[in-house]
């Protein structure tokens, strides 16, 4: 009887015990993640070939942080924001967006690069800019606006760009500066009106441009420059999660 008595006794310890007492390895999120964008997040190489973008590398990144990742990727090289608000109507990347808990977008630099002639060197006038820049800020409204109609709860971290011409003569680069400040203002701006998350990333690629930007007459990104951008991107997502 005593040996009985021990028995059970050790048996009623052993269940009552949590059961994350027995677990061996940390347990794995899972996540949807959806990328939306241009070029830089298809993966468009600085040789204009199609290939890994940062969309990819943060992809890595969750997996290597024991994320399970089910990641769809609705970008398109050339997209502008025009372009974006249509794929938002797509009832595929709706449904992905349904079920997301994190989604990254870049967009906004093809709204502007069609007014450039950096051949010619010939920039837009003041009207012509701002009126562009007043139909990207009304396009990225509508995109998180119907971002939150879809899924109120998932997590939107918006880019904004780097310089893509630091090849260009020095006496161009004011001008440049002036646009890009402009465009990644607009971004911001919207940003935090919809009190998602905005990303950075023009000091980080200035710091290795010719790593980052290997090629100068091409405005895309190497691996290790798309690298860059996702670890700016984890940044964020990691420190909200603190």
């Amino acid at each position: 009887m005593k040996k009985v008595r021990i028995f059970v006794l050790v048996f009623m310890l052993f269940v009552s015990l949590p059961l994350t007492a027995y677990a061996k390895c940390p347990v794995k999120k899972e996540v949807d993640y959806v990328a939306l964008g241009d070029s830089l997040a298809a993966g468009v190489t600085p040789y204009n070939q199609i290939g890994e973008g940062y969309p990819d590398y943060f992809v890595k990144r969750l997996k290597q942080s024991q994320y399970t990742v089910d990641y769809d990727n609705f970008a398109a090289p050339g997209a502008d924001s025009t372009h974006l608000t249509g794929v938002l109507n797509n009832d595929l990347a709706q449904s992905n967006i349904e079920e997301s808990e994190f989604i990254t977008i870049n967009i906004g630099a093809n709204d502007l690069l069609p007014l450039l002639d950096l051949e010619k060197q010939e920039y837009p006038s003041e009207r012509e800019v701002a009126s562009v820049l007043a139909q990207l800020n009304q396009n990225i409204n509508h995109v998180f606006t119907k971002i939150d109609e879809l899924n109120p709860d998932t997590d939107v971290y918006m880019m904004g760009y780097y310089n893509p011409f630091p090849y260009q003569p020095e006496e161009l680069q004011p001008q440049l500066d002036v646009l890009l400040d402009s465009l990644n203002q607009v971004i911001q701006s919207a940003t935090a009106a919809y009190g998602h998350t905005y990303v950075p990333t023009e000091d980080v690629i200035e710091r290795k441009y010719e790593s980052f930007l290997p090629n100068p007459s091409n405005i895309h990104l190497s691996e290790e420059g798309y690298e860059a951008i996702a670890r700016e991107f984890w940044k964020k997502l990691d420190k909200s999660k603190n």
